[in-house]
């Protein structure tokens, strides 16, 4: 675990809310084709487009001189990005950050876990929607599930103490396996969120309304199986937990749509090109890349830049099901 800071945030947005929580993308590849993530035939975005190793390592310094103390590397896959344990180490250094976290799909875990927890990466969510080989092809399209086991077992031989399964809960794709893979986490010691699926992109594989499967709903059918508990526990992030008796694994569950968590929001995003994303659900941004590779002194253009965009982030999104998408970028290229 990082130091505590004592610094004050400085990037409050113009409700109040202190942002100090970033989601930072490294890239929109993907070795996987997720269903609900990207089309099968994806244009990737040219090199030269996304943010350079060096870049990402100074808007990471920047964030937390502002006042951020917990960065989530995302993708894409952030492990086929070169560089990336690098990347990792820089963080890692920065004296203000608090939790140095990443999201994977788990199928590059296996060769670099220990490098990542040697890094000082304090927490990895591993994306796993499903239990079953076939299935898990289904919805990767072309995805080998043992991979992702043999991921989550390195990150346990690395000693991570902190390791969360996040599940995209779709009706008729995977919402029946909800209390196996809840029992699959708690025989493993692992922390499990469920997702509502969110309006990101234009998708041809299913529709959006028919596939929602609300977090209550997935409650009820775990509680069937395993009685559950509420809990205040809070991980920064904007899951609401759960706990089954005699297990110290937390079962969570986030709902944009059902149980909107907006006004407690204390996080953006940042795309791999450099476009902050101050709302999943809505289209404001602001340009970092341009203010650091365009400027003489891009530290300070970029400090500048962060601290004028966060008072225009918006009071809440608006996600409709009905009306679909309502954003036209992925959830690849917004940032896992």
């Amino acid at each position: 675990m990082h130091p505590t800071s004592t610094l004050s945030p400085a990037l409050i947005d113009s409700f109040g809310r202190a942002i100090t929580y970033v989601r930072l993308s490294v890239t929109d590849r993907c070795d996987l084709r997720c269903i609900y993530c990207m089309a099968e035939d994806m244009t990737f975005l040219p090199r030269a487009q996304v943010l350079s190793i060096e870049e990402l390592a100074m808007l990471g310094k920047t964030l937390c001189e502002l006042g951020v103390t917990k960065l989530r590397i995302t993708g894409g896959e952030p492990l086929i990005r070169g560089g990336i344990v690098e990347l990792m180490q820089q963080l890692g250094q920065i004296p203000q950050l608090q939790e140095l976290c990443l999201t994977t799909n788990g199928t590059h875990l296996a060769q670099h876990a220990q490098a990542l927890k040697d890094a000082g990466v304090d927490r990895i969510n591993i994306s796993l929607d499903t239990l079953k080989p076939l299935r898990f092809k289904q919805l990767t399209r072309f995805g080998d599930i043992n991979q992702v086991f043999a991921g989550i077992k390195a990150a346990q031989a690395a000693g991570f103490q902190h390791i969360k399964l996040n599940c995209v809960a779709l009706k008729h794709y995977n919402a029946d396996e909800a209390p196996e893979l809840v029992r699959f986490a708690l025989g493993e010691g692992l922390d499990i969120s469920f997702i509502e699926e969110m309006p990101l992109g234009k998708i041809n594989g299913h529709g959006r309304a028919a596939e929602f499967v609300s977090s209550a709903e997935l409650r009820e059918q775990i509680g069937k199986h395993i009685a559950l508990e509420p809990i205040s526990t809070d991980t920064g992030g904007p899951s609401r937990y759960w706990r089954a008796a005699g297990f110290e694994s937390l079962i969570g569950f986030i709902s944009p749509h059902s149980e909107n968590f907006c006004s407690s929001c204390n996080r953006v995003r940042v795309t791999a090109t450099g476009k902050l994303i101050l709302c999943l659900g809505q289209e404001n941004s602001a340009d970092l890349r341009s203010a650091m590779r365009n400027n003489p002194e891009p530290e300070a253009a970029l400090r500048e830049t962060l601290l004028n965009a966060i008072v225009h982030k918006p009071e809440k999104h608006d996600f409709d099901l009905a009306d679909e998408p309502q954003i036209l970028r992925f959830m690849s290229m917004t940032g896992g």
